[in-house]
């Protein structure tokens, strides 16, 4: 039989048994209360009842021992109450990550690029030698407030921790480690609203006049007009995905390609997009499969080179340069149309789209400002107002005072510099109508 003996001096508590060889051993549990030591012994009671039939476990004993602390599992080993467990000696941190990344074959080149720059940051911080058992989440928060140091803005920091927490999450399923040190931080998506930009069609047609041929037109009004993704969606298009006939065109989506849908969807051939597709389909060699033969850069290369074409033009550049492109396009679109429609033509969700791309714009404020001026007059209160001036009143009764517009429609030398875009347009609407107007 077991019993429980307490050092009255101490107040620590010990379980004695008698173990297999005949001697009397003793399981020391420190200081616990009397019922917790006695559940212990409840437990060793039924592991040496156990080893003496060859009976298994009751359920209540089998997880005790699956859940004991590190330190009463190693002295129950000791004694001979449990089998001891193979001992798994981790890896390095840089030995896993080595080992993870050369495995992910199913990844495409930029997401293995991406875990590539998480993979010299983690080691930048953590050293190479720092084995995955030793990362504690009190490390995982010093590696969040390094890379702030670093001067990484917020949004890239949540990526990196997403990454991480990633990369160790894989290593948890492997039973390399109990839990993951990076699940407690903040990676969720982060939207920095000061990096929305709203590109103006005046902005529009003096970077397509800068632009230095056909071919980075049409990659520019790809973005801003048909709301592509650039360069993955853009550099995929293919003339035999355009459909002149039912003008459309089919977009394949690599990042969203392993969702329902495999990614693919139509796209219209809006009227301002139209010019510069008929202009490169005319200009395109016979047998061209990709639409954008020339510029076949990777993304740095296309967003460098727009950079110098913006600048070219005489503008600044402005934040996340194709980003905000698409995102300019889908707040104009749902002026027009549905949000699901143009989701679909998008290829985005609603959630993500209301987050990540659509604008409060200048033109949202006019329209407000001239519906609250416009209430008084068409909901007068009981008491009359006599006019103070009744001469100018006189003088413009039965005027219209005309709503306010976009400050592009109203600036004439703005209107004049898109003359010559518009005039391209050498097609009729087809259901869209054009931004371009006179």
């Amino acid at each position: 039989m077991a019993s429980v003996s307490t050092n009255e001096k101490t107040g620590r508590r010990r379980i004695l048994f008698v173990a297999r060889d005949g001697k009397r051993k003793a399981l020391r549990l420190g200081r616990v209360t009397q019922k917790q030591a006695e559940t212990v012994l409840a437990h060793v009671e039924e592991l040496r009842a156990a080893q003496k039939t060859g009976s298994p476990l009751r359920p209540s004993t089998a997880d005790w021992v699956a859940t004991m602390p590190e330190t009463i599992r190693n002295r129950a080993e000791r004694l001979g109450l449990i089998v001891p467990r193979e001992r798994v000696v981790t890896p390095t941190l840089a030995e896993w990550l080595k080992g993870y990344i050369g495995g992910r074959t199913d990844l495409k080149p930029n997401t293995l690029r991406n875990l590539g720059q998480t993979q010299r940051y983690l080691l930048g911080f953590f050293g190479s030698s720092r084995r995955l058992a030793a990362i504690t989440p009190g490390d995982a928060d010093e590696y969040r407030v390094h890379l702030k140091a670093q001067g990484l803005s917020e949004g890239t920091i949540r990526r990196e921790c997403k990454r991480a927490k990633q990369v160790l999450t894989a290593a948890v399923k492997k039973r390399l480690l109990s839990e993951n040190p990076f699940a407690g931080l903040r990676c969720g998506n982060y939207v920095n609203a000061e990096r929305f930009y709203f590109v103006k069609l005046a902005e529009v047609q003096a970077v397509i006049e800068a632009c230095p041929d056909a071919e980075w037109r049409l990659i520019f009004a790809l973005a801003r007009f048909g709301g592509l993704r650039c360069p993955s969606e853009v550099l995929a298009l293919k003339w035999a995905d355009v459909n002149w006939e039912h003008s459309r065109f089919t977009v394949r989506a690599s990042k969203t390609e392993h969702h329902d849908g495999g990614g693919v969807r139509q796209v219209p051939i809006f009227p301002e997009l139209m010019p510069c597709l008929r202009d490169c389909f005319e200009q395109a060699e016979p047998g061209q499969e990709y639409v954008i033969a020339t510029h076949r850069g990777g993304c740095d290369n296309l967003r460098t080179q727009l950079k110098r074409i913006v600048e070219r033009a005489g503008l600044v550049p402005w934040p996340k340069l194709f980003q905000n492109c698409r995102s300019t396009r889908e707040t104009e679109l749902t002026e027009q149309f549905p949000v699901h429609v143009v989701c679909k033509w998008i290829g985005n969700s609603q959630p993500v789209a209301a987050k990540h791309y659509l604008q409060v714009t200048e033109a949202h404020f006019e329209k407000a400002a001239q519906k609250t001026t416009q209430n008084p007059a068409q909901q007068p209160s009981d008491t009359p107002r006599k006019d103070p001036h009744p001469s100018e009143a006189a003088k413009n009764d039965g005027e219209h005072k005309p709503a306010p517009i976009r400050d592009l429609q109203n600036d004439a030398t703005a209107c004049g510099s898109m003359r010559s875009y518009r005039d391209m347009l050498m097609v009729p609407p087809r259901g869209v109508e054009p931004l371009f107007t006179g």
